[in-house]
């Protein structure tokens, strides 16, 4: 599935034109450079920074610009070399192979790439440095919005990752499933129930059709509570986590509410077969097949979407401007504020077992500088967590619908930032999971929820609402 957030997700390969375009920037950067190679700063000599991120065959968007990065940073920095380490895995695969590299100094990254959602958990773990010092030197800094800063703030208050952008989530919609069932477009559903009314009338127009995808189960992992379960529970008015009190929250009827969506909705086949909702690899036949061939109606995912069907994408497709349309995640009654939408993330940072930390982060620095932000985000469809970026033509300009997934961030939510946030995730999936297979029914499985967490945290964690 596409980033998340989002475990078990992937993402697109990087235009053509932007991938040429980098390529271009890092050559004329090299013939700019004196004919001499500078000579290399005190303490810097034959030195080696390993980087390491995740690369698939349809996310290879940071692959790029981390390329492009270790030019930039190589031909300024003489003696010192970039070795770039990526790894072929989906999220979690990824999240797995990463902690295990952390274990020993000898393995550990300098700079690697790190979900939002992690930053606490790793930063207990002991695998980040923290940035702050060299932050306070570093003027782009001032560039980055106080949300985005916010993401890489660990529980003692300092920043230990930089983002690369965020995102939002909203529902993909195709015009012309919708318009064969009688169902005007723009479409704009305004409750829950709105939802269910239209997806009845997808299936009743065209059996074959999938009306409504919403991913559930353990299989799509964080992709599953990000383009699923939590556009739901923050419709009800209803949250994971009191952040008041500190404490995860058990018992509230917003959490078996969205359950009984989610079993209404396979219940009736208005999603996708629950084999299908388990297999890992679901997201490739609704951004690869049924969304571009019409035989889905919509699906709720990130505001990367349209980079799949870019040119140069991992499934181009050239009609998907003027075929796809963006519609708000809809509260469960209509409620204030009318909408939720769920925002993500993820980021660079700099191993705590570094041997050189001034060096990684000069190397973070130059990857997330303007330019390579500038290419990241719109080769990857993300929403641009620098001002600089955000008013930039090219960015305004890189896709058709960056306007509205934009404004979803008045209305986004974002995940608990706490050490125990990873471990109640696995819990919602697994809740989701025993529903749409109907091994439990909703309010068995958010009892089974409640006895999760628990046990997870500890009673004096929870509260009860």
């Amino acid at each position: 599935m596409p980033r998340q957030a989002q475990p078990g997700q992937a993402q697109p390969k990087r235009a053509a034109t932007t991938r040429a375009l980098t390529g271009l920037l890092a050559a004329a950067a090299l013939l700019l450079l004196p004919a001499c190679s500078p000579a290399a700063p005190q303490g810097t000599e034959a030195k080696t920074l390993k980087v390491a991120y995740q690369k698939t065959d349809s996310f290879t968007a940071l692959d790029d610009v981390l390329t492009a990065a270790k030019a930039e940073f190589e031909a300024a920095n003489s003696g010192v070399t970039v070795e770039l380490q990526p790894i072929q895995a989906n999220d979690d695969d990824y999240g797995t192979k990463l902690a295990l590299s952390h274990r020993s100094a000898g393995t550990a990254p300098d700079v690697f790439y790190e979900d939002t959602f992690k930053v606490r958990s790793d930063v207990d773990a002991g695998y980040l440095l923290k940035l702050d010092e060299h932050l306070a030197s570093w003027p782009d800094w001032a560039n980055f919005t106080e949300a985005a800063k916010a993401a890489g703030r660990a529980d003692d208050g300092g920043i230990y990752a930089v983002p690369l952008g965020t995102d939002t989530r909203a529902i993909w919609y195709n015009k012309t499933v919708l318009q064969k069932a009688g169902i005007a477009v723009p479409w704009q559903p305004k409750t829950w129930d709105d939802i269910l009314a239209a997806a009845r009338k997808m299936k009743a127009a065209d059996p074959s059709v999938v009306p409504f995808n919403m991913y559930a189960g353990k299989a799509t992992g964080e992709g599953t509570v990000m383009q699923g379960f939590y556009q739901l529970l923050y419709g009800t008015g209803s949250t994971l986590y009191d952040e008041q009190e500190k404490k995860w929250v058990v018992g509230s009827r917003g959490f078996t509410d969205s359950l009984r969506f989610l079993k209404t909705l396979y219940d009736e086949k208005l999603a996708v077969t629950p084999a299908e909702a388990l297999d890992a690899n679901v997201w490739k036949k609704v951004f690869g097949e049924w969304l571009p061939k019409g035989k889905m109606g919509a699906t709720v995912e990130g505001s990367y979407t349209p980079s799949f069907w870019q040119k140069g994408g991992a499934y181009e497709w050239p009609g998907y401007a003027k075929d796809m349309g963006v519609a708000m995640f809809p509260t469960q009654h209509g409620q204030a504020p009318g909408g939720v939408s769920m925002s993500g993330g993820w980021t660079l940072a700099v191993g705590a077992k570094t041997k050189n930390p001034d060096l990684a982060f000069k190397f973070l620095s130059t990857a997330l500088n303007r330019k390579n932000a500038l290419a990241y985000d719109v080769d990857n469809s993300q929403i641009a967590v620098r001002s600089d970026v955000a008013a930039d033509p090219a960015y305004q300009a890189a896709n058709p619908f960056v306007k509205d997934v934009s404004e979803l961030v008045e209305v986004t939510h974002f995940r608990p930032a706490t050490a125990d946030y990873p471990r109640i995730s696995s819990a919602v999936q697994e809740a989701t999971e025993a529903v749409i297979t109907g091994k439990q029914g909703p309010a068995e499985a958010a009892a089974a929820y409640d006895a999760a967490v628990r046990k997870l945290v500890g009673e004096d964690k929870v509260i009860q609402k």
